[in-house]
């Protein structure tokens, strides 16, 4: 079944104050839907019996699964147990939830992490477990993995109209700031910000700056999840990204425009670089009729506002 409509429909945003879910609901405000959520301190996701009893009471017609723990190459290194453990409960308990409700649809958000480190580029979805994963977010990666397969056999043995969506990099607001724990984009807008409040000549740079990677701002997300709520129906998983890629270095150029910083980058090779290269195939998205319209120095000027108010 594909749902081509989400209006009159009651809605759970799973992970709604994250930076995917917190986009989504704002785009879902279109959709003339009742939004559900829930906070942590009232449900939490890794607990299977809070989480179905939530479900069960509040029977949402359409689930989006944003929530899980994430964050950049450091974080993964140095808490991998924490990465695979809370995003695997989340991820079952969600959708063993959505299924006991007899949820009529529901899309999984995963990453593009779940691809193997030396994925032939671009990478397109049947590459998934085609070779060893990035040693910095094999947790992570191996949690979200698992979301996917349960969509897929729960679509598989039960009929389930479970799919899954996989994301690369995203960026914007409602982005984490954390000094360590945060993704690159987000890393960069406060390191280059706090250097040129500074008055600083040179800002720091993890690893080489020669890996290549895509972003996506999180409200193109958000309108690609709606878009494949009621145009996608089927057990592959599906990438959503740009198609095109930048490498850290250039990334640190765009920011340090967008903030008007006008010093040096000193790579500090103490720190890893993850993937020597991740850019996603969207030509099944694309065939779906769903592009991302936000070029990233648009995209970026939004995240660095958002982030100086935040900041104050």
């Amino acid at each position: 079944m594909i749902s081509s409509a989400l209006e009159g429909k009651r809605v759970w945003v799973a992970g709604h104050r994250g930076m995917a879910g917190s986009a989504l609901v704002r785009r879902l405000q279109r959709e003339n839907c009742r939004i559900l959520t829930v906070d942590r301190a009232q449900v939490d996701l890794r607990d299977p019996a809070a989480v179905q009893a939530w479900v069960q009471a509040n029977r949402p017609q359409a689930v989006f699964v944003c929530a899980g723990k994430v964050g950049g190459i450091l974080a993964n290194s140095q808490y991998p147990a924490d990465f695979l453990y809370d995003n695997l409960m989340i991820a079952a308990n969600t959708i063993h939830a959505a299924h006991l409700a007899k949820v009529e649809k529901l899309v999984y958000l995963g990453s593009s992490c779940i691809y193997p480190r030396m994925a032939a580029q671009p990478m397109t979805e049947d590459m998934l477990l085609t070779g060893p994963l990035e040693p910095t977010n094999e947790g992570y990666a191996i949690a979200k993995i698992a979301g996917i397969k349960m969509c897929q056999t729960y679509r598989r043995q039960y009929g389930d109209d479970f799919v899954s969506a996989m994301p690369t990099n995203l960026y914007g607001p409602g982005d984490n700031y954390h000094p360590e724990n945060s993704h690159v984009v987000a890393a960069l807008i406060q390191r280059i910000h706090g250097a040129k409040m500074a008055g600083a000549s040179s800002v720091a740079l993890w690893g080489t700056g020669e890996p290549v990677r895509e972003f996506l701002f999180c409200d193109d997300l958000a309108d690609a999840l709606v878009h494949i709520m009621g145009h996608y129906s089927d057990e592959p998983h599906i990438n959503v990204g740009t198609g095109i890629e930048h490498s850290i270095r250039e990334l640190a150029g765009a920011v340090a425009d967008t903030i008007g910083f006008t010093g040096d980058f000193a790579c500090d090779l103490t720190k890893p670089d993850g993937m020597p290269r991740k850019v996603m195939d969207v030509s099944r998205l694309r065939a779906l009729g769903w592009s991302a319209k936000t070029p990233l120095r648009d995209g970026l000027a939004v995240a660095y506002e958002w982030f100086r108010r935040q900041a104050g």
